[in-house]
């Protein structure tokens, strides 16, 4: 009997052909695992200090909104600038921003109004690293057909630092205390440096630019606003993020209340919903270009996946059980946010993709910290699992908004029939985006 494992394929790893990409994630690998430990740390250290649900949305309020608000000014700097500066900056200024998290920390004495300002100086570097970061990969793969392989390889080395990172923060906090995670994530920026540093990128040719700044906001907005197949996604994205994404706000009060637990615990929960993430990120990695259909298709099953996922964990207290429906949530979270942004890359128009970019970062990374305030608000009156149960119930109603949308054979907007023909049909899109506008 040949039986085949569907996560794992040679399609998995195509992406790795291309060396600035292989470079890119083994440093960006290293990275995120410090990011995860600090990321981390900070949850359990102001949830320790507070014992406040709703402080936690604070934090994460703290780290993302700063995105939401400049975002769409780092989409204008990653189209005007060269992105792989504006990148080797962001990592630069990152690196910083750890090391004063561990002087703090180190001090031993600190508020928790001093962590909450160096999360929002963090948000604020992502809103321009994370256009520069993701355009960036477009140029380092070498044959665009395998564009859609690195999206998900991306995510796959977001999840597996997920994977580790809280569970390796989870002892570092119980043996060393915060400040040993904060000093270890400053180092770990080191290794994506290097990498950027050791890359062979085209020489940067700069466009001419004959709008300003304030110029290339409005055209990028009008882009989106014309180009349906890419406008739908990122709206279903920014729902998710503010109403069902957020649900992780409340992992710190599973492992302390309903687990009883300690910081251990906490690193468990987050490392079983990013075993199940880089399990859904592998298998879109694997999973074959197709239409644009398909893909949407695959957004829906997993967004119900994902729903199912959270119901069924909201009121789990058998702690072996309710790891399983972590599993299960962590798949269909990231399958689901991979796939969107796979829609995203492989129709948008090169000249735009910064700008657009910033915008799914809008959605993704700026409804999530609103999104925290109102769980940690939400939990504070009616309880964690029925928040939990809540944000569940709610990725299914949004399936149901976009029914027709993530079914329908029909193209609504001249996406790419295929991946090896996406240069050619983001054309077309641009073209018809550029008509229509000017009508």
């Amino acid at each position: 009997m040949n039986l085949k494992l569907p996560i794992l394929n040679r399609r998995t790893f195509l992406a790795f052909q291309s060396r600035n990409y292989r470079l890119y994630f083994y440093g960006q690998s290293v990275s995120l695992i410090g990011t995860w430990m600090q990321r981390t740390a900070v949850s359990w250290v102001v949830y320790t200090m507070t014992h406040s649900a709703f402080m936690l949305g604070v934090a994460m309020f703290c780290t993302q909104f700063p995105s939401f608000l400049f975002s769409t000014l780092g989409g204008v700097v990653s189209d005007r600038y060269d992105r792989y500066k504006v990148m080797m900056a962001t990592q630069i200024a990152s690196l910083i921003q750890s090391l004063l998290l561990a002087a703090l920390a180190f001090h031993g004495h600190y508020a928790v109004w001093q962590i909450l300002a160096l999360s929002v100086v963090l948000g604020f570097i992502n809103a321009f690293d994370v256009p520069a970061r993701q355009s960036l990969v477009y140029e380092m793969i070498d044959n665009k057909d395998h564009l859609p392989n690195a999206l998900a390889m991306n995510s796959s080395m977001v999840n597996l630092a997920r994977l580790t990172g809280p569970a390796i923060a989870g002892i570092v906090l119980h043996r060393f205390g915060d400040a040993a995670c904060f000093l270890l994530n400053a180092f770990s920026f080191l290794a994506v440096i290097i990498s950027l540093w050791r890359m062979k990128l085209p020489a940067y040719i700069p466009a001419t630019r004959k709008k300003k700044m304030l110029g290339d906001l409005r055209e990028g907005w009008s882009y989106l606003t014309h180009t349906p197949a890419i406008g739908r996604p990122i709206l279903m994205l920014a729902l998710m993020s503010l109403l069902v994404i957020p649900f992780s706000t409340l992992l710190p009060v599973y492992a302390k209340v309903i687990f009883h637990g300690n910081a251990s615990t906490f690193g468990w929960i987050n490392s079983f919903i990013g075993l199940g993430a880089i399990a859904g990120a592998l298998y879109l990695a694997g999973h074959k270009g197709g239409t644009a259909v398909s893909r949407r298709r695959v957004l829906r099953n997993n967004t119900i996946i994902f729903g199912a996922g959270l119901i069924l964990f909201s009121y789990m207290t058998s702690f072996p059980l309710a790891m399983v429906f972590a599993v299960v949530s962590g798949f269909g979270m990231m399958a689901q946010t991979t796939m969107i942004n796979t829609i995203i890359q492989t129709t948008v128009a090169q000249e735009m993709r910064g700008r657009v970019i910033s915008y799914f970062a809008m959605a993704y990374f700026g409804m999530m910290p609103l999104g925290s305030l109102l769980v940690g608000g939400v939990s504070q009156a009616v309880g964690a699992p029925a928040t939990v149960l809540g944000s569940g119930v709610i990725a299914l109603i949004v399936v149901g908004i976009y029914w027709n949308f993530l079914t329908n054979r029909e193209e609504k907007a001249p996406v790419a029939a295929q991946v090896g023909t996406e240069t050619q049909n983001t054309t077309i899109i641009s073209n018809t985006w550029k008509q229509t506008a000017q009508n």
